[in-house]
């Protein structure tokens, strides 16, 4: 149900913004605005993206827990969508999603909230071991040295088709 009144909810917002503001500074101001926030919402994003896949991969290369870095990250992914979405409400909170200590605080507010039943780093391996009872049928020709093999069952029986180098 919040999911609905949000969307409801920031249009409005948005709508009564873009009213508000494009009659006090003028039409061409206000999209002058709105396409500058955009322009430096990408710069920011991307700067900052970087940075973040920086982190995620020291995480992973010193095998710290990576939930932090990645939640940084998608923070920063969702404050680009809502940095390039034309309105003043979303770019403020597409730039406070980019203050690093506001998406800190968010983390730890969300991190509060959630149980974490396990974690893992690395693969996990399945193996299949014989036992001893275990029979494997098999054909098999000897080869006698100078004696043509029977052709492998992978051998190709044409030509290549030139479309490809060998």
């Amino acid at each position: 149900m919040w999911l609905f009144f949000i969307f409801i909810a920031v249009p409005i917002i948005e709508i009564a913004l873009f009213i508000q503001l494009g009659g006090a500074i003028g039409v061409w101001a206000t999209l002058g605005i709105v396409v500058l926030t955009a322009l430096i919402g990408t710069y920011l994003v991307r700067e900052q993206g970087r940075q973040a896949l920086g982190n995620l991969r020291t995480s992973f290369s010193e095998l710290n827990d990576p939930s932090e870095p990645l939640a940084h990250g998608a923070m920063i992914l969702f404050a680009g969508a809502l940095l390039l979405t034309p309105g003043f409400f979303t770019d403020a909170v597409g730039f406070a999603l980019l203050v690093p200590a506001f998406r800190a605080a968010a983390f730890r507010f969300v991190r509060a909230r959630v149980q974490v039943q396990s974690f893992q780093m690395g693969a996990q391996q399945t193996r299949y071991r014989r036992g001893p009872d275990d029979i494997i049928e098999t054909e098999y020709h000897e080869v006698k040295p100078g004696e043509d093999a029977p052709p492998h069952p992978k051998t190709p029986t044409h030509q290549p088709s030139g479309w490809t180098k060998h």
